[in-house]
């Protein structure tokens, strides 16, 4: 009996609904975990007794842990399908942040920020492959820009819940367990895998296996660096300001509970730009719009070097700061969908992702670095603005000027 028979494939507008959903409710607890361990850092070094130093390290492996897992997941979800794979990610995730309070020590909750980061790693690009594979002809960006909020949707919703609890912490873990939890009973009841993988074994319809090798060969070779690259000073965008605002803005003098509400103005500027970015990848083409955006985004983080005494001033620049910042990596694995063939989306994607999430891990460290330094401001911003002219350069030199069919 051929897997095939076994599965019907997807149809109908309700299961699509279902997809899209699921998807975007697996991103949502990325951005959820990023700003929650950001949220928490003001109390963590100075309730708890942890130290910058201490906590730049956990940051760090949990990144790590990201990194591998998006880059495994993408090719394991090309071979085998994407529902197991995104529903172990996500169930690993959901276990191991619930136990991350019970153990408030630097090295056990660093073990355990490690796991937790590789089932959370998987998540994102399976999640965004599986969406593209659903989306119709022509509305890849939108639907990949669509379930992209989600990652946003998470970081607000992490900061919300810690403006109202406060020292509290833990529950800010608890939660965000708690609820992966939920979206795993749901995804085992409601989650299809998508048409592109329910075939036969070879000579019933399906494709030849590809490997990581496969988006090196000279087809995509440089494509695939020029990605990874970008990707790279994405990230550090994403991941230095979501892990260090509340205590960039601190050093800075501004009091905690404003740099909170700072991290929710730059998360909403987030979704905004997003749903923005990708109607203008649809409509102008993908290229030009995300070197824009790599390009607006350093400009704005530069002026964030700037001490502001009016707070509507300042939040208002935190906001428009978000819409840009934040959608840089957002267009790039969007393009995955434009410039890798079917059976390398996923692949494609994860290392797009995987490689990339070196950046997230060199941003923070280095911002935590400068910070116990004492140089965390206005230094901080100048080395993402440094980040995003780069990313606006490469990507402005890859080789697709077309706009999608």
């Amino acid at each position: 009996m051929s897997h095939s028979s076994l599965q019907s494939p997807p149809t109908g507008v309700a299961t699509s609904r279902w997809i899209t959903f699921l998807c975007w409710f697996t991103v949502v607890f990325e951005g959820y975990d990023i700003v929650a361990l950001g949220a928490a850092m003001p109390t963590l070094t100075g309730h708890v007794g942890l130290d910058t130093a201490a906590m730049n390290v956990v940051v760090t492996v949990s990144l790590v842990g990201v990194g591998v897992g998006a880059a495994i997941m993408g090719p394991i979800s090309d071979r085998f399908g994407r529902r197991w794979p995104l529903i172990i990610a996500a169930f690993s995730f959901s276990v191991l942040t619930l136990l991350i309070p019970v153990f408030p020590d630097p090295f056990t909750m660093g073990v355990l920020r490690l796991f937790a980061g590789i089932g959370l790693g998987g998540c994102m690009p399976v999640a965004l492959a599986m969406i593209q594979e659903a989306a119709a002809p022509g509305r890849r960006a939108r639907a990949n820009g669509f379930v992209m909020t989600g990652y946003h949707v998470g970081a607000v919703a992490a900061s919300l819940i810690a403006i109202l609890t406060g020292v509290h912490w833990e529950w800010l873990f608890y939660g965000g367990g708690a609820l992966g939890l939920v979206l795993v009973v749901v995804m085992l009841f409601k989650l299809p895998e998508t048409a592109t993988h329910l075939v036969g074994p070879a000579g019933e319809g399906a494709e030849p296996r590809v490997g990581v090798l496969d988006t090196l060969k000279p087809k995509y070779l440089r494509v695939t660096i020029a990605l990874w690259v970008a990707n790279f000073m994405g990230l550090v965008l994403v991941y230095g300001m979501n892990s260090w605002l509340p205590k960039i803005m601190t050093t800075a003098g501004y009091p905690v509970a404003n740099s909170l509400v700072m991290l929710f103005i730059l998360n909403v500027g987030a979704i905004a730009g997003i749903v923005i970015s990708a109607r203008a990848a649809d409509a102008k083409g993908i290229k030009g719009v995300t070197t824009l955006w790599f390009a607006a985004a350093a400009v704005l983080l530069a002026v964030m070097s700037i001490r502001m005494d009016s707070e509507v001033v300042l939040n208002l620049v935190v906001f428009v700061t978000g819409i840009f910042v934040f959608s840089t990596s957002v267009l790039l694995y969007a393009m995955c969908g434009y410039v890798y063939e079917k059976r390398l989306v996923g692949t494609g994607l994860g290392l797009v992702s995987g490689v990339g999430r070196f950046g997230a891990i060199v941003g923070p460290y280095i911002t935590g670095v400068m910070i116990a330094s004492g140089n965390g401001y206005p230094g901080v911003f100048f080395l993402y603005a440094a980040a995003g002219v780069i990313g606006a350069l490469v990507v402005l030199q890859l080789p697709m000027a077309k706009k999608r069919p």
